[in-house]
């Protein structure tokens, strides 16, 4: 019987037809995160003012949302380790589908923040299931470019939220904004047909026709039968025990902590700017239109930012790059709040994207090979959940020094702590006690899991 590992098929594979499908299912599924998020801001201003909001009830009501966001990730992250990362996705798109529809016929604040809490249960689910989907089907040699761009979808999500407020918003309302948010709904039939589930879910329950036909999709080459061994033995005695306690096994609890202290500051940053950024600038002096238009040219500094630091990242690692950001973030967020020249407002806000969402993208790469495979969602998971704890904080954050009427544009000098403490973070992180799966990191050096190097 020949012995195969599933992991090192996809591995040494080329990206092929299988890996695009597979791409843009997740591209997909995190465009419409970062269009549910970004949709909040967007409309914003004409739901302050169809309901009478003040910024600090403003910044409560995406609080409420952001909340709903941490719970689903604490929930659905370790589900999705245990019965399947795609029924857990399907679940996830069709809570957040619903439920956004629902947001759009809102008669009042408080039935649009209960069903916008709802929705945000799936959305927190989502995101690290696509997350570790991605890792788990990409090839070795272009992973972190791979699983970056498909997490650029986030921002070209925010971007579609952007044009949609500038040109149709002002005619049809900020309802439309969720009705559009409501479409992947009517994807899910086709989702369920095609995307794969998680190899190491069917290696646990030892489906070996399944992963013969995967990897045959895959590696045309390999003629893999139902009869090989996939390690099942292997693979089934890791995966015992409960998932959240293997983070902290092996000598991972300090960068599990500085992971889930990263992912906070990097998503204060985060949400802080998606939600308040068109409110600032319109509050600085610009016309509606204008002031969403910094929200587009964020998104393009936030593609810009993952796509280059995802190149940077196989030339001289993740943490170089990620600490590089989060310097260059502070930098960009104390000018921001000195300067009012429009030209250099764009270029900083171009940079601030990059510095933040771009940050975070990295980062969800970066913690998500840091976990075996069979704990990946788990891992990616629970420190989007503690990272969840900042966006909660941060509309409410800024929209309490708004209301103080601190100067608009000097709101921007809040996320320069953040920016350092984020950075402070992931120097404290330990390589040397993560997994990796072999990929070679600082230097070329092979990081192996539970290496005491």
């Amino acid at each position: 019987m020949r012995e195969v590992n599933a992991s090192e098929v996809v591995g040494n594979s080329r990206f092929g037809r299988f890996h695009i499908m597979v791409f843009m299912w997740c591209l997909f599924a995190i465009t419409f995160d970062g269009f549910d998020i970004a949709m909040y801001g967007v409309g914003l201003p004409l739901m302050m003012e169809e309901w009478n909001l003040t910024p600090v009830e403003a910044g409560g009501i995406a609080s409420y949302s952001l909340f709903g966001m941490m719970v689903g990730a604490l929930i659905f992250a370790p589900l999705a380790d245990k019965i399947g990362r795609k029924k857990v996705l399907a679940i996830c798109i069709g809570i957040f589908s619903v439920f956004t529809l629902l947001s759009s016929f809102a008669p009042n604040p408080a039935f649009f923040s209960v069903m916008r809490f709802i929705a945000a249960l799936g959305m927190g689910g989502l995101m690290p299931n696509v997350i570790s989907l991605m890792a788990e089907y990409s090839p070795k040699k272009n992973k972190v470019l791979i699983v970056t761009a498909m997490y650029c979808g986030y921002s070209i999500g925010s971007i579609l939220a952007s044009l949609i407020g500038m040109y149709v918003m002002e005619q049809l309302s900020w309802r439309v904004l969720y009705w559009i948010g409501a479409l992947p709904l009517l994807a899910l039939p086709f989702f369920m047909k095609q995307f794969p589930e998680s190899l190491s879910y069917y290696v646990i329950r030892k489906q070996g026709e399944k992963l013969a036909g995967i990897l045959n999709r895959i590696d045309p080459d390999g003629d893999y039968k139902e009869s090989d061994d996939y390690e099942f033995a292997k693979v089934q005695e890791r995966a015992k025990g409960f998932p959240v306690k293997k983070l902290f096994e092996n000598k991972r609890t300090l960068s599990t902590f500085a992971f889930w202290v990263a992912a906070f500051n990097c998503l204060l940053m985060v949400y802080g700017l998606n939600t308040w950024l068109p409110k600032i600038m319109q509050q600085s002096g610009y016309g509606l239109t204008s002031s969403l238009s910094f929200n587009l040219i964020s998104g393009i500094g936030q593609i810009g930012g993952s796509i280059i630091g995802g190149y940077l990242v196989g030339k001289i690692g993740h943490r170089r790059v990620l600490v590089s950001l989060c310097a260059i973030g502070t930098v960009c967020f104390v000018i921001l709040g000195l300067t009012s020249n429009p030209m250099a407002l764009y270029i900083l806000i171009a940079f601030g994207g990059a510095c933040t969402v771009g940050t975070m993208n990295l980062a969800n790469t970066y913690i998500s090979e840091y976990y075996p495979r069979e704990i990946r969602t788990t891992g990616i998971g629970w420190a989007l959940a503690f990272g969840r704890i900042g966006a909660i904080v941060a509309p409410t954050l800024i929209g309490l020094l708004l209301a103080a009427n601190y100067s608009p544009q000097n709101a921007f000098m809040a996320f320069t702590v953040p920016s350092i403490m984020a950075a402070l973070a992931l120097l404290a992180v330990k390589e040397r006690f993560g997994s990796y799966d072999k990929l070679q990191l600082e230097g070329n050096i092979k990081l192996k899991a539970t290496s005491n190097v």
